[in-house]
């Protein structure tokens, strides 16, 4: 086994899931998710797309807490207290993502026999994806990974 594989496993076991940070390119913005929810907290994996690493990992780790404390997250509703200010809401994460998002989850879960939430966050000025005002560059950076790509206030 590698040193980063005994890494993520030896995470998990201590924190309740291990945190991996992926860089923007071309084609994607950068992104954060767990591996290891699903296994100790019997919850999806979370993943935030478009923040700064650190803030993802703040986001992720008080999300695994919150897990940890009894509290669950249903597809569709407002959450407050990730994000200082904002209300977040979670998506379900289509698996037809999973080869560009998860993979290393697809690696602890040998497959993708794991579930994965996306959490959603409003611009500073309050516009949501769904909102009209929301800019293409907020889009991309908001990159909507459910099965149909797309966002409707369901809120």
């Amino acid at each position: 086994m590698e040193d980063s594989d005994q890494k993520a496993l030896d995470n998990i076991e201590e924190y309740g899931c291990h945190i991996l940070n992926i860089m923007e390119c071309e084609e994607y913005p950068n992104f954060s998710y767990s591996i290891g929810i699903e296994k100790t907290r019997t919850q999806p994996e979370l993943i935030v797309v478009g923040l700064k690493h650190t803030l993802a990992q703040s986001i992720i780790n008080d999300y695994c807490e919150r897990l940890k404390s009894g509290e669950t997250f249903e597809p569709g509703k407002l959450y407050s207290g990730f994000i200082e200010g904002f209300d977040v809401c979670f998506i379900e994460v289509d698996p037809k993502h999973y080869d560009e998002t998860f993979c290393y989850a697809q690696w602890l879960y040998e497959g993708n026999g794991f579930r994965g939430l996306q959490m959603i966050y409003p611009t500073v000025n309050g516009v949501w994806p769904w909102d009209s005002e929301a800019s293409e560059s907020y889009l991309w950076w908001q990159r909507i990974l459910n099965k149909s790509g797309k966002l409707l206030n369901a809120l």
